[in-house]
Protein backbone atom coordinates (compact mmCIF):
# COMPACT_ATOMS: atom_id res chain seq x y z
CA UNK A 1 0.00 0.00 0.00
CA UNK A 2 3.09 2.03 0.35
CA UNK A 3 2.13 5.06 -1.86
CA UNK A 4 -1.32 5.37 -0.85
CA UNK A 5 -1.37 6.98 2.41
CA UNK A 6 -3.10 10.22 1.20
CA UNK A 7 -5.67 8.19 0.28
CA UNK A 8 -6.16 5.84 3.17
CA UNK A 9 -5.79 9.89 5.07
CA UNK A 10 -8.94 10.42 3.11
CA UNK A 11 -10.87 7.11 3.85
CA UNK A 12 -10.37 7.52 7.33
CA UNK A 13 -11.56 11.62 7.29
CA UNK A 14 -8.00 12.50 8.99
CA UNK A 15 -6.61 15.81 7.27
CA UNK A 16 -3.12 16.12 8.40
CA UNK A 17 -2.60 19.75 10.53
CA UNK A 18 -0.18 22.62 9.71
CA UNK A 19 3.23 21.70 10.99
CA UNK A 20 3.65 22.52 14.59
CA UNK A 21 6.31 25.37 14.66
CA UNK A 22 9.42 24.62 16.72
CA UNK A 23 9.70 26.39 20.30
CA UNK A 24 13.62 26.23 20.04
CA UNK A 25 16.15 25.64 18.04
CA UNK A 26 15.65 22.67 16.04
CA UNK A 27 13.74 21.50 12.89
CA UNK A 28 10.30 19.69 13.08
CA UNK A 29 11.94 16.70 10.69
CA UNK A 30 14.99 15.68 9.56
CA UNK A 31 15.85 12.76 6.45
CA UNK A 32 18.70 10.92 6.72
CA UNK A 33 19.19 8.24 4.23
CA UNK A 34 16.01 6.52 4.02
CA UNK A 35 14.83 7.45 7.39
CA UNK A 36 13.05 10.84 8.69
CA UNK A 37 13.22 11.39 12.29
CA UNK A 38 10.80 13.90 13.80
CA UNK A 39 11.29 15.85 16.93
CA UNK A 40 9.16 15.38 19.96
CA UNK A 41 5.48 16.66 18.81
CA UNK A 42 3.17 17.68 21.51
CA UNK A 43 -0.38 17.98 21.64
CA UNK A 44 -1.08 20.84 19.44
CA UNK A 45 -4.38 22.30 17.55
CA UNK A 46 -4.60 25.37 15.81
CA UNK A 47 -1.30 26.79 17.27
CA UNK A 48 -2.63 25.98 20.74
CA UNK A 49 -1.37 23.55 23.51
CA UNK A 50 -4.88 21.19 24.05
CA UNK A 51 -4.08 19.51 27.43
CA UNK A 52 -1.83 20.34 30.31
CA UNK A 53 -0.91 18.39 33.35
CA UNK A 54 0.27 15.37 34.67
CA UNK A 55 -1.17 11.96 34.11
CA UNK A 56 -2.42 9.75 36.93
CA UNK A 57 -5.01 7.56 37.50
CA UNK A 58 -8.31 9.18 39.02
CA UNK A 59 -6.66 12.37 40.75
CA UNK A 60 -8.91 15.27 40.89
CA UNK A 61 -7.18 17.85 38.57
CA UNK A 62 -4.94 15.47 36.25
CA UNK A 63 -5.25 14.37 33.34
CA UNK A 64 -6.52 10.67 32.87
CA UNK A 65 -5.58 8.24 31.08
CA UNK A 66 -7.84 8.24 27.99
CA UNK A 67 -7.55 11.97 28.01
CA UNK A 68 -3.29 11.48 27.64
CA UNK A 69 -4.02 8.89 25.33
CA UNK A 70 -5.96 11.37 22.90
CA UNK A 71 -2.84 13.82 23.16
CA UNK A 72 -0.98 10.89 22.34
CA UNK A 73 -2.67 10.52 18.87
CA UNK A 74 -2.92 14.12 18.61
CA UNK A 75 1.01 14.25 18.67
CA UNK A 76 1.14 11.57 16.43
CA UNK A 77 -0.70 13.02 13.58
CA UNK A 78 1.57 16.48 14.22
CA UNK A 79 4.59 14.19 14.14
CA UNK A 80 3.10 12.91 10.42
CA UNK A 81 2.56 16.11 9.11
CA UNK A 82 6.11 17.17 9.59
CA UNK A 83 7.18 14.00 8.09
CA UNK A 84 4.65 14.93 5.14
CA UNK A 85 6.09 18.12 5.07
CA UNK A 86 9.86 17.19 4.68
CA UNK A 87 8.73 13.66 2.41
CA UNK A 88 5.47 13.50 1.76
CA UNK A 89 3.27 11.12 3.32
CA UNK A 90 3.15 8.84 -0.02
CA UNK A 91 6.72 8.21 0.50
CA UNK A 92 6.83 6.55 3.65
CA UNK A 93 7.73 3.13 3.27
CA UNK A 94 7.01 1.58 7.41
CA UNK A 95 6.97 3.34 10.75
CA UNK A 96 9.92 2.36 12.18
CA UNK A 97 10.23 3.77 15.67
CA UNK A 98 7.83 5.24 18.57
CA UNK A 99 9.21 6.96 20.93
CA UNK A 100 6.41 8.45 23.96
CA UNK A 101 7.00 10.57 27.06
CA UNK A 102 4.24 10.86 29.94
CA UNK A 103 4.50 13.55 31.88
CA UNK A 104 3.60 11.27 35.33
CA UNK A 105 2.30 11.67 38.99
CA UNK A 106 3.52 9.87 41.32
CA UNK A 107 2.74 6.00 41.11
CA UNK A 108 1.45 5.94 37.44
CA UNK A 109 2.87 3.46 35.40
CA UNK A 110 0.27 3.47 32.75
CA UNK A 111 2.39 4.83 30.17
CA UNK A 112 2.46 2.16 27.83
CA UNK A 113 -1.52 2.76 27.69
CA UNK A 114 -1.23 6.32 26.95
CA UNK A 115 1.26 6.02 24.10
CA UNK A 116 -1.16 3.50 22.14
CA UNK A 117 -3.23 6.41 21.54
CA UNK A 118 -0.19 7.50 19.30
CA UNK A 119 0.61 3.77 18.22
CA UNK A 120 -3.32 2.76 17.03
CA UNK A 121 -3.35 5.80 15.04
CA UNK A 122 -0.21 4.46 12.73
CA UNK A 123 -1.82 1.33 12.52
CA UNK A 124 -4.92 2.50 11.70
CA UNK A 125 -3.35 4.92 8.77
CA UNK A 126 -0.42 2.23 7.82
CA UNK A 127 -1.89 -1.38 8.61
CA UNK A 128 0.89 -3.78 8.71
CA UNK A 129 3.78 -1.15 7.87
CA UNK A 130 2.73 0.88 10.89
CA UNK A 131 3.82 -1.93 13.45
CA UNK A 132 6.91 -0.57 15.22
CA UNK A 133 9.14 -0.55 17.70
CA UNK A 134 8.70 1.83 21.00
CA UNK A 135 9.78 2.79 24.34
CA UNK A 136 7.30 4.88 26.67
CA UNK A 137 8.97 6.77 28.92
CA UNK A 138 7.53 8.54 32.10
CA UNK A 139 8.99 12.01 33.07
CA UNK A 140 8.84 14.44 35.78
CA UNK A 141 7.66 17.68 33.56
CA UNK A 142 7.23 18.03 29.85
CA UNK A 143 7.41 20.91 27.39
CA UNK A 144 5.02 23.85 27.93
CA UNK A 145 3.23 21.69 30.86
CA UNK A 146 1.99 18.92 28.66
CA UNK A 147 1.37 15.64 29.50
CA UNK A 148 2.90 13.37 26.56
CA UNK A 149 4.79 13.95 23.57
CA UNK A 150 6.28 11.84 20.80
CA UNK A 151 8.74 11.31 18.09
CA UNK A 152 8.51 9.01 15.68
CA UNK A 153 11.15 7.44 13.08
CA UNK A 154 9.55 6.29 9.56
CA UNK A 155 11.22 4.81 6.18
CA UNK A 156 10.22 6.54 3.13
CA UNK A 157 11.49 5.89 -0.35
Amino acid sequence: MSGQWSTRLAELGIELPAVVAPVGSYTPALRVGDLVYTSGQIPVAGGEVTVTGKVSDGAEGIVTPARAQEAARLCALNALAAVHAEVGIDSVVRVVKVTGFVASAPGFTGQPGVVNGASDLLGEIFGDAGVHARSAVGVAELPLGVPVEVEIVVQVN
